[in-house]
């Protein structure tokens, strides 16, 4: 009798014989009844230093307790109170459904490495309680897209104040392509990183697709083209409504690693101007730094985008496209007005069907359809 043995010594709110009552108490309904007026002053009374000690010694006969109405005054009080042990608080993580799933969802006691592991062992149930958590931080977000069964993943995306990395955002959708429930949570996230919008929008419902071209970025001629397999434009779509804010090395990379980082991409970006998501995807490519890149590109006189283009082991007949488009950008003054995206693609277009040696035929008519009111070849090659 331990506990009884503290309460000789200490003034306390809690009283001593609620106390006996909830040890020696002849009834599960007389322990339930002195647990429910024993936890209800421990959250409702300031407790000294003492006394806090005393209540966890109290909880923890509380959590023993072979009757579960007993165990239940806990969580009916408790859940969400920082008064309970994580030992008491892991103890109950165990315990029946009506006593564990309130404590899983709120109980601030649990470590974010007690959690992975209830998600690793505990079953979709508890799974499904910590996903619903007022928090989630990524250590356990990383175990739930791990580890999590449809529901709990499905509930953990849904919730706006769990933390995803890009990476356990990815391995969502690598483990439920096929859930439209999985999918759509994720789509509904607040902020999104751009190389998960991409993959999403080929994978979702009109419905849900038309939420990620509104409220993210990706135009609806990207996610039309993503959904008819032309992920190469859909690409440079998305580039140019992420704009200056994108994380273009992080999209290069994320490419790259994909081997969708080709030299056609390459050349249908730059035809739209994009000339920093052309040096870092040349950079990623030839495994040189992005400034040393730069350099190479823009100020190291006519050999220096032939070397660094030829590292980046991009073909050789493509090469006159590239020069062309970047003398234009070099010969061209930019005065942010709408039409300097505009007059870069007739000039560099106009440039690079002069050229002695003229790139594959597809690409010089995927840049007259995306350019749409541009002269024809015939007109361009008399106009120059």
């Amino acid at each position: 009798m331990g506990v009884l043995g503290g309460m000789a010594t200490t003034r306390t709110a809690l009283t001593d014989e609620d106390i006996r009552t909830l040890v020696k108490g002849a009834t599960p309904d007389e322990r339930a009844l002195a647990a429910r007026k024993l936890c209800t002053t421990m959250d409702k009374t300031p407790l000294s230093d003492d006394d806090r000690a005393l209540a966890a010694d109290i909880l923890r006969v509380m959590a023993a307790d072979a009757a579960e109405l007993v165990r239940k005054a806990i969580v009916e009080t408790l859940r969400a109170s920082a008064l309970v042990p994580r030992d008491v608080a892991l103890k109950l993580s165990r315990d029946v459904e009506a006593i564990c799933l309130p404590m899983l969802a709120f109980s601030p006691a649990f470590t974010d490495a007690d959690l992975s592991e209830i998600v690793r062992l505990g079953g979709p149930v508890r799974q499904v309680a910590i996903a619903k958590r007022p928090e989630l931080s990524r250590t356990v977000t990383d175990s739930i897209a791990e580890h999590g069964g449809e529901r709990a993943v499905a509930t953990a995306c849904a919730n706006p104040r769990a933390d995803f990395a890009e990476s356990a955002l990815q391995r969502v959708v690598d483990r439920f392509e096929v859930s439209e429930r999985v999918l759509a949570a994720v789509a509904y996230r607040t902020v999104l990183p751009l190389a998960v919008t991409e993959r999403l929008v080929s994978l979702v419902s009109d419905h849900v697709r038309h939420h990620l071209v509104t409220h993210h970025a990706v135009t609806l001629q990207a996610a039309l083209d993503i959904a008819t397999g032309a992920a190469e434009r859909a690409t440079v779509d998305i580039v140019d409504q992420a704009g200056r804010t994108a994380d273009v090395k992080g999209l290069v990379t994320h490419l790259n690693g994909q081997k969708r980082l080709s030299a056609s991409l390459l050349l249908r970006a730059l035809a739209h101007g994009h000339m920093t998501f052309f040096e870092w995807g040349v950079a990623e490519l030839a495994g040189v730094p992005h400034h040393r890149t730069w350099l190479m590109i823009h100020d190291a006189g006519p050999l220096g985008l032939r070397a660094i283009y030829e590292r980046a082991g991009l073909p050789a007949r493509l090469f006159p496209a590239f020069r062309a488009a970047v003398d234009t950008f070099h010969s061209m003054e930019f005065d942010g007005g709408a039409r300097d995206q505009e007059r870069f693609q007739e000039r560099m277009l106009q440039r690079f069907l002069t050229q002695p040696q003229q790139a594959a035929r597809e690409d010089v008519d995927y840049l007259l359809d995306r350019l749409g009111t541009l002269p024809t070849p015939a007109k361009a090659r008399k106009s120059a």
